[in-house]
């Protein structure tokens, strides 16, 4: 399922009538009795209950008063707060506007009206339905607008919201003044960027989407780059074993990471590597640490490597894990392997002279900031794996100012450097270079804290390791990761989950893609 931008939904609506004559108040009709269906399906049948509908100007507005007629003809008692003069309503919300007024709908319009009204009325509706301002919203909300939007967030017993709550961004998500407070969403035709990022990962409560007769053609034909990523997406990511497997054919991968303080980190990584199917892992460590590691994971093999005087991994150490290297289907580089800058100077060098898949995390990240060209000069497959913070390093910007551009800047730094970019975070991002970008959508927030990323490395480089080409073994690694913080959360609850508690769960979570594969069920 595609992920839009405003305009691009725009383009859709007018390629709809325009190209297929498909009118558009078939399309706000579809949308309308979509809605209700889903209202009803969420929260309760509408029969008896008291329904307020707030109504912009705009097509959401017509949305919203064609919902209205639909919620009265199953018996709801509803009742309309038009937010605009009535000779200001045009086009297809007009017609929607008219009918509800030949109709004898309750109806309260911009001036008819006040604040006080607005509450006593709000104090006897079960439901709120938002079609106040819809996606095309530019401007802060400000003004009366605002205190009645604060009012309704306040005292409304439940909100829906129509496409997306008013004063959010549809393109990405920002508060643009006052904003709704939904406790769901339900959007037309495909989710829009704003319900993905920043204040719609909060105001947006569940998403749900209606289809409202967009011909399949359309879509396809519209080379929209941005999708949800869903079941079609990772059912060839993976196989299960076959009988004859072993550890040799399960793949070996080597993970290059450690230092004096972080010896978590590697451990981590190939703990969740193991937990994900990998036959062979190989730890290249600072000889420091890696007595303490060995004895502690009893199925990894180790490498010491000589060490900086930092405790990290020497410049002098190269020739040993470039010949590690040999042999192997994948390295992962970062975890917990510090700024040293003689370790920074071998990560550059692996970079432009190993031929495998590289999987490149936390301080592998860091050792390239400030030397991006240098992922031009890569001899195999890159995947970069980036929290914001990271991200911002490596094209210098903040991490607040990542999270406001999040698809752009993902899509834009895999497509310039050639290399699959996974940007982290609440709806993490796969960026593949030919600009095409899917958002995941399992994870919860009793993810956010030490080692989740460290484990991520380990899951993404089993898969390849396993046989995944690298652009299955992101999605499909990005998926199962967050599925099994998933598992862990549902058994444990989300505060206290440690990094531990999910790895412990990534077998279920293979096993469930196996087994949903095998019998040909939807996977989300």
């Amino acid at each position: 399922m595609h992920v839009v931008t405003a305009a691009e939904m725009k383009s859709l609506d007018k390629r709809a009538s325009s190209e297929y004559l498909i009118p558009s108040l078939l399309l706000m009709e579809n949308a309308a009795r979509g809605f209700v269906d889903q209202v009803e399906s969420l929260f309760f049948p509408v029969e008896g209950k008291r329904i307020m509908i707030i109504a912009g100007r705009g097509n959401n507005g017509g949305d919203g008063l064609a919902a209205a007629r639909h919620f009265r003809m199953r018996r709801a008692s509803v009742v309309v707060f038009l937010f605009s003069e009535e000779s200001r309503v045009a086009g297809d919300a007009k017609v929607s506007l008219d009918i509800w007024r030949k109709t004898g709908g309750e109806l309260y319009s911009e001036g008819a009206f006040d604040l006080e009204d607005f509450s006593s009325q709000l104090k006897t509706c079960d439901l709120v339905v938002d079609a106040f301002l819809g996606t095309g919203l530019s401007q802060p909300v400000t003004g009366a607008a605002a205190d009645r939007i604060a009012l309704l967030n306040q005292e409304a017993k439940t909100v829906v919201a129509v496409d997306i709550p008013s004063g959010l961004s549809a393109d990405d998500g920002r508060l643009l003044g006052a904003a709704i407070q939904a406790d769901a969403t339900v959007t037309m035709a495909l989710p829009k960027r704003g319900h993905l990022m920043q204040g719609g990962l909060t105001h947006c409560g569940k998403l749900s989407v209606v289809d409202i007769g967009f011909p399949d053609e359309l879509i396809q034909q519209a080379d929209l780059k941005v999708s949800l990523l869903t079941d079609a997406d990772l059912k060839n990511g993976l196989h299960p074993r076959e009988k004859g497997a072993h550890k040799g054919t399960m793949g070996h991968l080597l993970v290059i990471a450690g230092s004096i303080g972080k010896q978590g980190a590697p451990q981590m990584t190939a703990r969740a590597a193991f937990r994900s199917g990998a036959g062979l892992v190989t730890l290249a460590l600072p000889k420091t640490i890696e007595s303490g590691i060995a004895a502690q994971m009893v199925e990894v093999m180790t490498m010491p490597l000589e060490e900086s005087s930092s405790g990290s991994i020497a410049g002098s150490a190269e020739k040993k894990v470039l010949q590690a290297l040999e042999g192997k289907r994948v390295a992962a580089i970062g975890p917990g392997l510090s700024q040293d800058p003689e370790t920074q100077a071998l990560v550059l060098n692996i970079i432009q002279t190993a031929a495998i898949p590289l999987v490149i995390d936390a301080d592998g990240i860091n050792a390239v900031a400030g030397k991006v060209s240098v992922l031009g000069e890569k001899k195999g497959p890159l995947i970069l794996t980036p929290h914001p913070g990271e991200m911002g390093r490596l094209i210098g910007k903040t991490a607040a100012e990542i999270q406001k551009d999040r698809f752009n800047i993902a899509a834009n730094f895999a497509e310039t450097w050639g290399v699959i970019l996974v940007l982290k975070g609440s709806h993490t991002l796969i960026a593949f270079p030919d600009g095409r970008v899917w958002v995941n959508k399992t994870g919860n927030p009793g993810m956010a804290t030490a080692g989740m990323g460290d484990a991520l490395t380990g899951v993404i480089a089993a898969c390849i390791a396993q046989g995944s080409v690298p652009e299955d073994a992101a999605r499909l690694g990005v998926y199962l990761h967050g599925y099994a913080g998933d598992l862990a959360a549902q058994e444990m609850g989300k505060t206290g989950l440690m990094t531990s508690d999910l790895i412990a769960h990534l077998p279920k979570a293979f096993s469930d893609y196996f087994n949903r594969n095998k019998k040909g069920d939807c996977l989300i």
